[in-house]
């Protein structure tokens, strides 16, 4: 199969030959449809975060099971699937617990350095990512790593849920449990930011205010749910946002993955109100924040994949997009082909895309 390798950090991706082998047990084998391009692939090829190389990232993804390896019984062939990288055992305390996402049995996980399923060059072993390894022609998963969708669902759509919606959404409804009539900052308009703001709207948020410099992303906010814009060029954010709502949100997001909007996130709070980090801080940044603040029990805290159930909520997201409540449409910035790659994480960076998918049937 085709597949783009990363080879060394801050180099381009390289299109390679790469052998994948059938599926043993438990395991299966996807054909990929689509994968979309997102900004965590992008802290790994800059070396923000470290793996082993070298490697096949990409973890958004669906695709379509092409053969299913021994003891396998919840898909078969033909069955359209979305991915996830929260693959989970059944067994361990925190997923007997109701928490699959924080899973600790390293059994069912292709950790960095120890999966050699995937081959280049013959014989030179390229290590898998996330699980999944989605930016290639074919993904050889576990079968813990997959949830079945319904065929009608479009799957260029579907992928954006397998990580940007369900990581948005999810820490809003099941991390920090947004309830009706609350108010929430969302600070990053990308489309982590964008899941979570409509996120906010289908649970019932009061006030939703979105926080972005770029004005196209600003305005699509509006139309996903946001009742109020904030745009940091125009002053500072938690003041902005403290004069909107008269003291501050109950609940804010901090998408972005920067030290200097984590501390804006807790700072824009209100007493009892509740920061969640769902941004990629690079390894090792700390934040620093005011101690007296937490005498007013103001909370932070990290959100992992929107602390997802994904074989749960997976489902109930394309019923959302079935029914018209998740505007998937308006996500999908550009469709390109695999060797259109590094375009698109160039135009990621530069800020000039919300979602760019890789189709493969292209």
């Amino acid at each position: 199969m085709k597949a783009a390798v990363l080879h060394e950090v801050n180099k381009p991706l390289v299109i390679e030959d790469v052998s994948v082998p059938n599926p043993g047990p438990r395991e299966v084998l996807i054909r990929t449809a689509v994968a979309g391009l997102c900004h965590s692939d992008l802290h790994f090829m800059e070396g923000l975060y470290p793996h082993p190389l070298p490697a096949v990232l990409g973890h958004e993804s669906a695709g379509v099971v092409e053969k299913v390896g021994s003891d396998v019984n919840y898909v078969k062939p033909g069955d359209h699937v979305v991915t996830c990288l929260s693959v989970f055992c059944g067994t361990c305390d925190n997923c007997t617990t109701g928490r699959t996402v924080l899973c600790t049995d390293t059994t069912v996980k292709m950790l960095p350095g120890a999966s050699n399923r995937l081959s280049w060059n013959r014989s030179e072993k390229l290590h898998q990512f996330l699980n999944l390894s989605s930016f290639a022609e074919q993904m050889l998963v576990h079968e813990n790593a997959i949830v079945k969708i319904k065929k009608e669902m479009p799957l260029d759509l579907a992928a954006l849920i397998g990580c940007g919606v369900i990581t948005g959404y999810g820490a809003v409804v099941n991390t920090a449990k947004v309830t009706a009539g609350e108010t929430v900052a969302v600070i990053g308009c990308g489309g982590v930011g964008m899941a979570a703001i409509n996120g906010a709207q289908i649970a019932g948020a009061g006030r939703i205010i979105a926080i972005d410099t770029n004005p196209a992303k600003l305005q699509l906010a509006t139309k996903l749910g946001a009742t109020d814009i904030v745009d940091p060029a125009r002053g500072d954010v938690v003041q902005q946002v403290r004069e909107l709502t008269g003291g501050g949100v109950q609940h804010s997001f901090e998408v972005l993955g920067r030290k200097d909007t984590a501390e804006q996130a807790f700072g824009m709070l209100a007493p009892g109100g509740t920061a969640t980090i769902v941004g990629m801080i690079p390894f090792g940044q700390k934040i620093e924040l005011h101690g007296f603040d937490f005498l007013r029990e103001r909370r932070i805290q990290g959100s992992s994949m929107g602390s997802n159930h994904f074989r749960v909520d997976m489902p109930r997201l394309v019923d959302f997009y079935m029914r018209g409540r998740l505007h998937l449409e308006d996500w999908i910035s550009a469709k390109l082909k695999l060797s259109e790659i590094n375009e698109g994480f160039a135009n990621m960076k530069a800020g000039k895309t919300l979602r760019s998918v890789i189709m493969f049937d292209s």
